[in-house]
């Protein structure tokens, strides 16, 4: 989608890898909000990102001009709709490193697309004895669907622990992935430490053992340039509404042969090929796994999210936010008794920090902070197997993303400080 308005996030004549947040935060309307009487401080990008002024338009541009079902039409509209739909995934195969396009499955997320895999290929593949590995660090949407899968099957998980500092604990993964090992299950990127995984060194040993590896993208794919084939997975998981896109779509890529195999879960139409009394056959890929009719109008809105991303560019979005974690972490480490989760290495993670304050309860962080405008996330952040590794019952979560600036975090610390004071502390 053409960019027409006169604030663009990446000018035209500027290769910098420095980032002009003030330009690209006048892409984004909601943070003209004011919230409690301040400016907005959308801090909670890990949740769900906020979506710039042509992503808006694009889902309204759609409604306006192209709304119809898709493929089966032949008039004019559904035309419109089903040449932007494909055209839609086109994108994705390419921004994930130009895989073939039906290689990508649209669904409603991140959840869905894991639990897909697990009730299609888990079903057929996981028996008795098998083993799952999972990481201590996952979200509930990478390990309640592999518990249960192993609980029907009678298959055993196994889990790569974390050390002290956040890391995944490699030290012992010589015992854990073996000749056992039917699938490894993993988090690219923390949503509660923001620790980047080592994927591509588990991938490789997973394969020297016959086992396939499933990466859950949700807080990667936003923030790195991602190319699936290079990381070495068979499936990879994220999610539309953490990359600026509409919420309620997912993406799921997964190797052809793999997805060729694995039967629908879901039935309806579209999905199939021929029916009858006696007979009932699928259609080819991808349409086997979109039963009915899609979430047309955010999978052609989700374009003009993916060529903002690249108008910006992965590798200077992760620039700044490398820039902006260091700074981040730096300030709230100077707030004395604070308590940092994750690797304190910026180039070893992401934007996303969780913290702890010894006396004030996350939610209470949470709520005095949106008194003043600022937006963040409290809780086990769906994460209670490593809260529990870590000793805790929930931390506060601030997530960076390319509309923030050291202004943000300024607004953040300041208002930490004045929460202390409040509490009397």
């Amino acid at each position: 989608m053409p960019t027409d308005t006169k604030n663009s996030s990446q000018p035209a004549g500027r290769p910098s890898s420095e980032l002009n947040v003030d330009l690209i935060k006048a892409d984004f309307p909601i943070l003209e909000e004011k919230v409690n009487g301040h400016r907005l401080v959308y801090l909670d990008s890990a949740a769900s990102s906020q979506k710039p002024q042509e992503v808006v338009h694009a889902l309204s541009q759609y409604y306006r001009h192209m709304h119809s079902n898709i493929h089966r039409g032949l008039h004019t509209l559904a035309e419109r709709a089903t040449v932007a739909y494909e055209k839609s995934r086109q994108h994705v195969a390419d921004f994930i490193g130009g895989v073939e396009p039906e290689e990508v499955i649209f669904n409603s997320g991140t959840t869905e697309a894991i639990n897909l895999v697990a009730r299609t290929w888990g079903e057929a593949n996981i028996n008795e004895g098998d083993e799952i590995v999972v990481t201590e660090m996952e979200h509930h949407a990478n390990f309640v669907p592999w518990f249960m899968l192993a609980q029907r099957k009678k298959a055993v998980i196994r889990k790569l622990p974390i050390t002290v500092c956040g890391h995944l604990d490699l030290s012992e993964i010589d015992s854990i992935i073996g000749p056992r090992t039917k699938l490894v299950a993993i988090t690219h990127m923390s949503n509660v430490l923001g620790t980047i995984n080592p994927i591509q060194e588990i991938a490789a040993l997973a394969k020297k053992h016959g086992a396939l590896v499933l990466g859950d993208g949700a807080q990667a794919a936003p923030h790195l340039p991602i190319n699936v084939r290079d990381l070495g997975v068979d499936f990879y998981a994220f999610s539309a509404h953490k990359m600026m896109g509409p919420t309620g779509l997912g993406l799921l890529y997964g190797r052809r042969e793999l997805l060729e195999a694995m039967p629908p879960y879901k039935f309806g139409g579209e999905m199939i090929s021929k029916v009858s009394f006696d007979e009932v056959t699928f259609a080819e890929l991808p349409h086997k796994f979109e039963a009915g009719t899609p979430n047309i109008a955010d999978v052609v809105t989700f374009d003009a999210a993916l060529t903002y991303l690249e108008r910006v560019g992965m590798n200077n979005a992760r620039q700044h936010e490398i820039d902006l974690t260091g700074y981040t972490i730096e300030k709230l480490n100077s707030l004395n008794g604070l308590e940092i989760q994750g690797p304190q290495e910026v180039e070893q993670r992401g934007g996303a920090i969780s913290f702890t304050d010894p006396t004030i309860h996350p939610h209470d962080i949470s709520t005095f902070l949106d008194s003043r405008g600022i937006a963040i996330r409290a809780g086990h952040h769906c994460a209670q197997p490593l809260m529990r590794a870590m000793g805790k019952v929930a931390t506060a979560r601030a997530s960076l993303y390319i509309y923030n600036d050291r202004s943000d975090v300024d607004a953040l610390v300041e208002a930490l400080v004045e929460m202390r004071k409040y509490f009397g502390l």
